[in-house]
């Protein structure tokens, strides 16, 4: 059969379907006179195979079956028989490299087999499932057929997919959502929105990554249905035996992603949709921001705040009252007389400069802006022909289009007086597209779309993305080989490869604590790992108990920036006074003294496509009582974090995973597998790093690049088992290293009763700057009579008064053995 080009064969109407379908169409008087639009696919009469892609037809529909790689396939349905333009924005490139694959007839279906999964077509009925070869359990299979309804006001089809959903099944992902990270018994829709102070479980939100995965009897896969139009998904809500997903326009194409580990459906759905590109390392301190840090007076004030506090900052923000009158690359000379003056005296103390960009300009004849683009064609026009027009910060605006290259290519050009003048990152906003009144632009704003065209029905979702490309791409060229920061509002699926994001306009409540601490985690497991709060709260007013809680949470977020509205109470680290003070610069200070681990997660997910943040279903899958734990989370593979998230509370219960983990305060060592009550003071919070690790520590900075590193701490945990950690350092903020230029250490830990093995193997030709390695050993069960350093015995090492052993050793070295007496 693999190698027949067509085969007719006798198939019958989904006869249940229709019956069902006419009864209810039946039981609304009002349909009784309509005629019934929703149409089902049939039974299967023709096959043909176009190398990796098969084409079954029941006659007028096809579907197209591509076997994208050994884990994923992608499956399209084209109503009428005519697929429309195979493009992406979320897939850059589809194929990948597959082991082998085949077409097998059987009576009843026809299967395509990998080495890993097996696609089944029931012919009776289209039926599509998705089999896992090792095990033969059937991981997502359709309940009905795939099916359509015709648009008569815009054209084009409202498409839609049933699967069955699983007694035990639990869902995840989607990106963007408030509410429990469960999303069982939901329903939810994707439209970028402006959701200015959402609440729980309020949809839909900012950003569209319709990616979700299901996980039933320890084994999980994922759907990623591409399709930027309004799209809805239903995981058991109206009923608990399907789950469903559909669309108002554009084409039903979903790709099928295996497991059996979430970890494995992240990775894959990130080898598809792209990683994250390595940032500067400065990217990853503190950042603090207000609408708005205004005159430069202000700004000034707030620098030389931290620095004289010995708080550390990286990053200060400018929002929009930087411009002349909200005009987008333009500078109030009122507050900002000279503004290159300015970023560089801030850069002299250490702060890069973030600024505002939003995608509604001006209607201004006399603003250079606005005459490129009227005079180039580069803004979206309504169907009749007119620009559209909306009222945003500037007062009346028009809008670039972003989906056009041009505009794009145009639009990156506009950020070099900005990138000359020294500012280090840019931030677009307002991007859904909102616009003031009516929320958004109309439908039938119409967008170039690359070429393949479409109305803003179908660039929407994508919009936002487009203008954060644009952003991305611009400065990249122009800042040459730096890397460029950048941060967006909305998106879709994929942007993760432009930029990083936040979770928007929050509010300052213990809620909205707990509501972020699921969004970053959602969002790491939906393929945008480099995600933040706005600490603190946008809009309210915390006390000092709950900024410093956030301060906390925000330590082991992936992006760390405070944010607030300007009709607020000041929101700076030292706002709230003592102990807030102390304890924020502490937690910051923290931050900083583990940026080369995190610097280090960071490489893995860029490089491997392992997530930053791992939710505890992704640590333990098998245990149902994780598929509900969600303030929990490790940052890479070696730090639990434990948030405190209640009023008043001084301990909280923390579930360990199983194996042994260090509370990171006290270097108790815990067995995990179980809760514990832990102490967690307004001072701490719950913190423990898994036995085994090795964790490099910098010297506190104020800001990243403040000091020369003379020598880097190794903290390693003891562990009577083999563990691997990762260290990985490069220059920081240029793309040497995608030449080679960088360095990759593995640490290989192992102990016993009576020896402890550390090894170090480097790949990589960067050359570090320090020369020296300090050594804290924790957990060491003995007393230790010799440590041997690359097969010489250690001239000098110590315990200090709690038990930790310390010593120093080159940088450079490849084995260290360490002895009990």
């Amino acid at each position: 059969m693999e190698e027949e080009n067509e085969k007719d064969l006798i198939g019958q109407d989904n006869i249940q379907e229709i019956i069902e379908d006419t009864i209810q169409h039946l039981n609304n008087p009002v349909n009784i006179l309509k005629p019934i639009v929703k149409r089902y696919l049939s039974a299967v009469t023709k096959v043909n195979k176009e190398g990796n892609k098969f084409y079954f037809s029941d006659g007028e529909a096809r579907v197209e079956i591509r076997v994208v790689s050994d884990e994923i396939f992608r499956v399209r349905l084209a109503p009428n028989g005519v697929f429309l333009d195979d493009f992406s924005y979320a897939v850059p490139v589809v194929d990948q490299k597959v082991s082998t694959f085949n077409l097998a007839e059987q009576e009843d279906s026809y299967t395509i087999s990998t080495n890993t999964i097996t696609c089944n077509i029931r012919k009776k009925d289209f039926l599509i499932s998705f089999i896992d070869n090792n095990s033969q359990m059937v991981m997502s299979e359709d309940e009905s057929p795939m099916h359509w309804e015709e648009n008569k006001d815009f054209g084009g089809y409202h498409v839609f997919a049933t699967k069955r959903c699983m007694p035990d099944e639990n869902f995840f992902g989607l990106g963007d959502k408030s509410g429990n990270l469960n999303l069982r018994g939901r329903h939810f829709q994707n439209w970028n929105t402006d959701a200015y102070s959402f609440g729980w479980d309020q949809d839909p939100l900012y950003r569209t990554i319709p990616f979700y995965m299901g996980l039933h009897k320890e084994s999980s896969y994922g759907i990623f249905f591409d399709n930027t139009f309004r799209s809805h998904f239903d995981f058991g809500r109206e009923d608990h035996n399907k789950t469903s997903f559909w669309s108002d326009g554009g084409e039903l194409q979903y790709y099928y992603i295996h497991g059996p580990h979430l970890m494995d459906v992240v990775k894959r759905y990130q080898s598809i949709t792209g990683t994250h590109p390595m940032p500067p390392k400065w990217a990853l301190g503190y950042h603090q921001c207000r609408w708005s840090y205004y005159p430069e007076s202000k700004v000034k004030e707030i620098a030389e705040g931290f620095r004289s506090r010995k708080i550390p900052c990286d990053a200060i923000y400018l929002d929009i009252d930087y411009m002349d009158g909200y005009r987008c690359f333009t500078w109030n000379k009122k507050y900002f007389p000279d503004p290159k003056k300015m970023i560089r005296n801030l850069s002299a103390i250490g702060f890069k400069t973030v600024v505002m960009i939003d995608p509604g300009i001006k209607v201004d004849d006399n603003y250079w802006v606005f005459k490129e683009g009227k005079e180039n064609n580069y803004f979206c026009r309504r169907s009749d022909d007119y620009y559209m027009e909306g009222h945003v910060w500037p007062g009346r605006c028009q809008f670039p289009d972003f989906t056009n290259p041009k505009v794009r290519e145009w639009w990156g050009g506009l950020y070099k007086e900005l990138v000359d003048m020294g500012v280090a990152g840019v931030w677009n906003d307002m991007n859904e597209p909102a616009v003031f009144g009516s929320g958004t632009f109309p439908n039938d704003v119409r967008h170039h779309f690359d070429g393949r065209r479409g109305s803003h029905r179908k660039a929407h979702n994508v919009y936002g993305m487009q203008m954060m490309r644009s952003t991305y791409d611009g400065l990249k060229k122009l800042m040459r080989n730096k890397r460029p920061f950048t941060i967006t509002r909305a998106g879709y699926a994929g942007m993760q490869r432009y930029g990083s994001v936040w979770t928007g306009d929050n509010v300052a409540t213990w809620e909205h604590l707990k509501m972020g601490n699921i969004q970053c985690q959602r969002m790491a497991m939906s393929g945008v790992p480099f995600c933040g709060t706005d600490i603190g709260g946008f809009s309210g007013e915390p006390d000092g108990e709950l900024f410093t809680r956030w301060i906390q949470l925000g330590t082991f977020s992936p992006f760390m920036r405070a944010h607030s509205a300007g009709d607020t109470a000041a929101r700076e680290p030292w706002s709230f006074d003592e102990p807030f003070t102390s304890i924020n610069r502490k937690f910051i200070e923290l931050r900083y003294r583990l940026l080369p681990y995190l610097y280090s997660v960071f490489w893995e997910h860029h490089r491997y496509g392992f997530p930053i943040l791992r939710p505890m279903v992704m640590l333990e899958q098998h245990e149902l009582k994780n598929h509900y734990r969600e303030d929990e989370f490790s940052f890479g593979d070696k730090i639990l974090v434990c948030p405190v998230l209640e009023q008043g509370a001084i301990s909280r219960m923390v579930y360990l995973p199983s194996g042994l983990w260090y509370n990171y305060w006290t270097n108790e060592l815990l067995s995990g597998g179980d809760e514990l009550h832990i102490e967690a003071s307004i001072e701490t919070m719950p913190l423990f790093i898994k036995a085994g690790s090795v964790i490099p520590e910098y010297p506190v900075m104020q800001y990243v690049g403040e000091k020369n590193i003379q020598e880097v701490m190794l903290n390693i945990y003891y562990a009577d088992y083999e563990v691997n950690s990762f260290f990985f350092e490069d220059h920081g903020d240029t793309y040497a290293f995608e030449q080679g230029i960088y360095s990759e250490k593995k640490f290989i830990v192992k102990g016993d009763e009576n020896s402890v093995l550390i090894e170090q193997s480097v790949e990589g030709m960067y050359t570090n700057t320090y020369e020296w390695y300090q050594h804290k050993v924790i957990g060491i069960p003995f007393d230790v009579e010799k440590v041997i350093i690359d097969e010489r015995e250690a001239a000098e090492f110590h315990f200090d008064e709690i038990g930790v052993l310390h010593f120093r050793t080159s940088r450079s070295f490849n084995e260290i053995r360490i002895y009990a007496s």
